[in-house]
């Protein structure tokens, strides 16, 4: 599979590191878990759009674009990391933040990412909840067009197959990892929400014929919901590959069980997950994203599901910069930790 004849600019900090979370397997006492660092892909504190934008700021490039618009929520990793390689490459961007969770919470709503984007030099604007944002970034590339700019729209996520050609390389590249170590991967596990990430992955370690299984732990869709939203970009992924077909229906698994009362909204068990990677491993996670998803990984091996002898991988999609805005769902622990 040659990814060079695609467009790409060469901006994240890659090979991200593989490693052993030995006092977390030795909490849990199941798998032997380990991480592939995507929170380590460079510019802005990192997170796995970066590995999609690579290859879709090259397509804006190509294009001749000198702004860029995208959308997410408004503590959108995505949106950070998209004003970042903007502010790199010279390019104006403008940000859609879409209210999902209604929170009045003034750290919520100006701190974090979003006082990075706004950093980064990117203007945004407010959306409510529900409202069509592919439709809502057409009216603002058309008005922006009308005052002679040439803008590009990268969906929610970055999420499309030119994007979902990140995880296709990171595919390539995990799988060469655990060759060099003969590490022996007997599941992958990871958060899933615009479906880039977990399309591009099971694309790129199916063409490898990896015989790796993947699990997505959902954070916002119903199961089969998410499901179909993966299977049908990897389809055109492959598509876009030359290798249609190379994944079937029942290669996408992801499980929506621990997505609570919303996206953006994190459960008990989302931040059992944070504090156990803090104080465990010395690692941050996310409350949209990676929390929820290890939260699920945490569940699927206290039910057993990843037993003792395997080897799990959990791929963590960054995010970090989000905590800074959801200061007080950790108020009370905080209190129990202050002498």
């Amino acid at each position: 599979m040659h990814l060079a004849r695609f467009p790409r600019v060469f901006l994240a900090h890659l090979p991200t590191p593989l490693e052993r979370l030995g006092r977390l397997s030795k909490d849990l006492g199941g798998p032997e878990i380990w991480i592939k660092r995507d929170d380590c892909t460079g510019l802005s504190t990192g997170g796995n759009k970066t590995r999609k934008l690579e290859f879709l700021m090259a397509e804006a490039l190509a294009q001749g674009a000198d702004t860029v618009i995208t959308q997410g929520a408004t503590q959108s990793n995505h949106a950070r990391q998209t004003a970042a390689f903007s502010a790199k490459l010279g390019l104006a961007c403008h940000i859609l933040l879409e209210d999902r969770t209604g929170s009045n919470d003034a750290n919520y709503n100006t701190n974090g990412n979003v006082l990075l984007d706004h950093l980064h030099g990117a203007t945004t604007s407010r959306r409510a909840g529900g409202v069509d944002m592919a439709a809502e970034m057409e009216l603002l590339a058309d008005r922006l067009r009308g005052e002679g700019r040439k803008p590009y729209i990268i969906p929610g996520g970055g999420s499309n197959p030119t994007g979902a050609l990140g995880y296709v390389n990171c595919a390539f590249e995990l799988v060469s990892q655990a060759n060099d170590r003969g590490l022996v991967i007997d599941h992958i596990v990871t958060a899933t929400g615009s479906a880039g990430t977990q399309a591009g992955l099971i694309t790129g370690l199916k063409a490898l014929n990896s015989g790796i299984p993947l699990l997505g732990i959902g954070v916002r869709a119903p199961k089969e919901k998410q499901e179909e939203n993966v299977y049908t970009l990897a389809q055109q992924t492959a598509e876009k590959l030359g290798c249609p077909g190379v994944v079937a229906r029942n290669d996408v698994v992801a499980d929506s069980n621990y997505v609570g009362a919303g996206y953006g909204i994190p459960r008990e068990d989302t931040l059992e997950a944070i504090r156990m990677f803090a104080q465990l491993e010395g690692i941050l996670l996310d409350p949209v994203y990676s929390g929820k998803g290890a939260a699920g990984l945490i569940d699927h091996v206290r039910k057993g599901r990843f037993t003792r002898g395997q080897k799990v991988v959990f791929l963590h999609t960054g995010g970090a910069a989000g905590l800074f805005g959801y200061d007080a769902a950790f108020a009370e622990a905080r209190k129990a930790l202050e002498m």
